[in-house]
């Protein structure tokens, strides 16, 4: 198992790499408030992991109340968001439930924003499970929703517990989707890891064949840099770039995403084609 910390003093949190981490319901005991999460998923993942790891949650000890979504961009909405609040209000879920988001980037900025929300904040744990979500959207602290009139225009920065990153829900993946996913691994080698993207160039052939133990360096190697220019710029206030380099791409992918309604281009999708834009 690899680790990485994100550095931001009393926030800071774990980031945990590696194969068959969903079969390790205790490494979360040492985050939980109490034995108690509300386990956010949708209908695509839960019936993959989601089902197994709340038997795995309740095996050490962890009452779960489960909080299944429908999938897609499509859904990363108000209503979306609403259920999730309903779902704690009527499990009588207190500030010291922890809610742990199952799935990708759509479920992590959901169950974020409905922690940084229900009763003004309870703790929160990312459990990614698609490339995107690994190396990009589950760390940093970035929550929220779609709006009409723009992609993650509602929301809130709210920090993680721990991220864990089972590498083998990579296997998984529609290939469209691990894809996507690379869009995002590339863009660090771009922005600041020329050694990355030389490395990346050396082993493509062998992250689209899913090799475990490539995807895990690259995993480690995105989530590394972003940890780092999280550290020094958690809110993207800096004057210099700071933060706003992670968004290369993305002000053209995201008006991509929106023009096109959103679900019919993946995120990744939209910031590779937007990364081209902005390089011409």
């Amino acid at each position: 198992m690899r680790r990485l910390n994100v550095e931001l003093a009393a926030r800071s949190y774990p980031i945990l790499i590696g194969r068959g981490l969903l079969g390790r319901a205790e490494l979360l005991l040492d985050h939980l408030r109490s034995p108690r999460v509300a386990l956010v998923s949708n209908v695509t993942v839960a019936p993959i992991y989601g089902n197994a790891f709340i038997k795995a949650l309740e095996g050490v000890g962890v009452g779960v109340t489960a909080i299944i979504l429908p999938d897609g961009e499509a859904y990363k909405t108000w209503e979306s968001l609403n259920r999730i609040h309903d779902s704690l209000l009527a499990a009588r879920c207190d500030r010291a439930t922890t809610i742990v988001a199952i799935g990708g980037g759509v479920i992590g900025d959901l169950a974020g924003f409905a922690a940084a929300t229900y009763q003004r904040g309870v703790p929160f744990i990312q459990i990614p499970t698609t490339l995107l979500s690994q190396v990009d959207s589950s760390v940093g602290g970035k929550t929220g929703i779609n709006h009409a009139r723009g992609k993650n225009m509602v929301g809130a920065f709210w920090q993680p517990q721990l991220v864990l990153a089972d590498t083998d829900t990579l296997q998984t993946l529609p290939p469209r989707e691990l894809s996507a996913g690379l869009a995002e691994v590339i863009k660090y080698g771009l922005i600041r890891d020329l050694p990355f993207l030389d490395w990346l160039e050396t082993n493509m052939d062998g992250l689209m064949a899913r090799d475990g133990d490539l995807l895990a360096e690259a995993v480690e190697r995105s989530c590394a840099n972003k940890a780092e220019v999280v550290a020094a710029d958690e809110f993207e206030t800096a004057k210099d770039g700071g933060r706003a380099l992670l968004n290369l791409g993305h002000t053209f992918g995201h008006a991509i995403e929106t023009g096109m309604g959103y679900g019919e281009w993946l995120h990744g999708e939209a910031v590779a084609a937007g990364t081209v834009m902005a390089a011409e």
